[in-house]
């Protein structure tokens, strides 16, 4: 997996490092070690599916004060979404700070994750 650091403390995109042949392809989404190396929680609390019938639809905002932070992976394997964290950590060098990243089943990308 490649961890791209974005602009916000501790929020990474993270690119899946496909391996392909004949058959198609095969790619590591998710590593307790490589997530632990780059300081995030490694801890799996909980995975969830959503649908979305339209285009366009907003699905909310999600926040956890410590001690119930928790590290996002979120990724879309079909169509397309627009993901955007921002940064409510007032002691934050990046406080307010936001990122918005487009994960698709083209690009297989997964983030922006923080903890």
């Amino acid at each position: 997996m490649i961890f791209t650091e974005t602009r916000l403390s501790g929020a990474f995109i993270i690119d899946p490092e496909p391996r392909g042949d004949e058959r198609g392809l095969f790619a590591r989404t998710f590593c307790q070690h490589e997530f632990a190396a780059h300081g995030l929680k490694v801890e799996v609390a909980q995975t969830n599916l959503s649908f979305n019938h339209r285009a366009g639809t907003l699905r909310g905002l999600h926040f956890q004060r410590p001690p119930a932070a928790e590290t996002k992976l979120v990724r879309c394997t079909r169509g397309a979404i627009v993901d955007v964290i921002v940064d409510l950590r007032p002691g934050s060098p990046t406080y307010l700070g936001h990122v918005a990243v487009e994960l698709s089943e083209d690009n297989r990308r997964g983030g922006p994750s923080s903890t």
